[in-house]
């Protein structure tokens, strides 16, 4: 793990509001949000990724959007609704969410993660569904490979620390 989880969240009251302000920022470029154009990606997409963004709008009252291309409408009523949904985080769940944000490139997948909706496993297959797609379409690269099993343990410790 790249930082400790239990270090962070003793030091996140100093820094709350600078994090999330963050991650409200990171939000409007989610990787969830950015989907790619072939047609067997796009589906594996819309069954992974799809039921996040659904939850995430239906739990914060969201209307974050994909597109197959550069623009995402930014609104800044989401953006004051992930800020009021990291603001009731506990310090502990916050240093999580940062570390997971971090770890799977997206604070949907982060929410979805320290709520319960999705486990570990999930997460981690969420997070990496092009490179997993690409990897299984065209080959695998072992410092790839290598990464992702980094990323994947890292995403485990996350969810553990949740749990303790």
């Amino acid at each position: 793990m790249t930082f400790d989880l239990k270090q962070a969240a003793a030091d996140i009251a100093a820094d709350r509001d600078e994090i999330i302000d963050r991650l409200v920022k990171f939000s409007t470029t989610d990787m969830l949000l950015f989907w790619g154009n072939e047609k067997t990606l796009i589906e594996r997409q819309n069954k992974i990724w799809n039921p996040i963004i659904k939850w995430v709008n239906d739990s914060m009252a969201c209307h974050f959007k994909a597109t197959h291309g550069l623009d995402v409408a930014e609104n800044e009523e989401d953006g004051a609704r992930v800020r009021h949904f990291l603001k009731s985080l506990s310090d502990k769940e916050l240093a999580a969410f940062y570390a997971a944000a971090l770890a799977t490139r997206s604070v949907l997948l982060a929410s979805a993660l320290v709520r319960g909706k999705i486990n570990a496993e999930q997460a981690f297959e969420a997070a990496y569904l092009e490179e997993l797609w690409q990897a299984e379409n065209w080959g695998s690269v072992e410092e790839a490979e290598k990464s992702r099993a980094e990323r994947k343990k890292e995403i485990a410790d996350i969810a553990a620390f949740l749990k303790s």
